[in-house]
């Protein structure tokens, strides 16, 4: 499965991840550093790529959108280093994995992950 992180996220969770055998991106590393999040979502569903964020403005916009990809983690836990994001990110993708693979927004928080399929209906 191949992931790009969003801004927000450390930078080197992406090098972390890539260490661990994920084909994962960050998006400074795409030139999507002061990209807006409908860009950033182009580039996930034009790479095949699932998007990870702590915005939640993404799930928002695959909702009005009735959009079918590309799929969103949204990390719903703020503060944590690079080693940390990066496992909490590999076992969000080992948890879901088919559901990412079909099309999914995912919310992870400490208590635990939802996962809503795409299209998300109001």
């Amino acid at each position: 499965m191949k992931l790009v992180l969003d801004q927000g996220l450390p930078h080197r969770s992406a090098a972390i991840l890539r260490e661990r055998g994920i084909d994962a991106v960050h998006a400074s590393e795409c030139g999507l550093s002061t990209a807006l999040d409908e860009e950033i979502l182009a580039f996930g569903r034009d790479q095949s790529r699932v998007v990870v964020t702590l915005d939640a403005d993404l799930h928002s916009i695959l909702a009005v959108e009735a959009a079918s990809a590309p799929s969103v983690v949204r990390v719903r836990i703020e503060g944590l280093r690079a080693p940390e994001m990066a496992t909490l990110i590999q076992r969000t993708l080992d948890s879901c994995e088919p559901e990412l693979k079909a099309g999914a927004a995912v919310s992870v928080t400490p208590s635990g992950i939802r996962v809503k399929r795409l299209p998300i209906t109001v």
